[in-house]
């Protein structure tokens, strides 16, 4: 059974172990783009608040910034704004052994841009008609282009939009124009679905990741990329420690005549070291 009640949450230690063996995947799948000089395009897009820079995050964390590379495009410049609409993201396209992660893309003309009025009816039109175009060229050019949707429930958004001003570490996400899609709920799901209509194509289709649970849609987002993509293990050269060269008599620089950082972490154990009772320090305090 598949869809929004499939299932509950997925058990921390299930998503974590498999996470930990997707991620070696993804190693793999790095290696295998690096040594076939292949090029692959990923989009992500979906609501606001719908899982897509978490599971941008989980898929980057072990992988090489060279390699692998996120873009998230602010808004265009006055100068961008005369330029052929798709001009600005030809420039972030990948080269022969890389990968690029859209976070967001030239997708926001059918979504924010239609909803809120920042482009005009002709020029979204124009997109609608361009981009199954664009996608074409860059398929048929041999870049893999991989389009992920992130769907999520308007009571799950609504419920991460409150923890999110809650929250000192992660307030930074929201702005006004996120927080106006509670309000315009109903105008996204028509301009998503009026997307989907002109831009699901045979080369370049759509794939939903339902993400009201967020570790599901994390691990369901990862095992299709790497399915969808025919990578294999790159055989690895043997590699070993070279052994230490002999004492060859030099001497380190005294540190009295170096400007150390502060030891800000003893002031941390010294304080856990005087408790009144004398016990160690509770486990939470010290793990690093």
């Amino acid at each position: 059974m598949t869809g929004k009640n499939a299932a509950g949450r997925l058990p921390r230690a299930v998503y974590e172990r498999e996470l930990a063996r997707l991620q070696i995947e993804l190693v793999k799948l790095q290696e295998w783009v690096r040594a076939e000089g292949a090029r692959i395009v990923v989009v992500f897009e979906g609501r606001d608040a719908a899982g897509k820079g978490s599971t941008i995050k989980r898929v980057t964390e072990h992988l090489n910034p060279r390699v692998v590379r996120i873009e998230a495009l602010p808004k265009p410049t006055e100068r961008e704004r005369t330029q052929w609409y798709f001009q600005r993201y030809v420039d972030l396209l990948p080269a022969a052994g890389e990968v690029v992660l859209f976070d967001r893309s030239w997708y926001n003309r059918a979504g924010v841009e239609r909803v809120l009025g920042f482009c005009t009816p002709d020029e979204y039109r124009r997109f609608l008609q361009q981009c199954p175009i664009f996608e074409r060229l860059l398929v048929g050019d041999g870049i893999l282009l991989r389009k992920y949707w992130f769907s999520v429930s308007r009571d799950e958004q609504e419920r991460r939009f409150r923890a999110r001003i809650e929250d000192p570490l992660r307030r930074w996400k929201l702005s006004t124009v996120d927080l106006e899609s509670v309000t315009r709920w109903d105008d996204y799901s028509r301009a998503k679905d009026d997307m989907f209509v002109h831009t699901d194509i045979p080369e370049a289709p759509w794939n939903v990741v339902d993400s009201d649970q967020k570790r599901r849609g994390r691990i369901n987002m990862i095992a299709h990329l790497l399915e969808s993509v025919p990578y294999y293990e790159v055989p690895r050269e043997a590699v070993s420690v070279p052994p230490r060269p002999r004492d060859a008599g030099y001497e380190r620089t005294d540190r009295r005549l170096q400007r150390e950082v502060p030891d800000h972490a003893a002031t941390l154990t010294k304080a856990l070291s005087s408790h009144p009772d004398g016990t160690s320090a509770p486990d939470h305090a010290r793990r690093g």
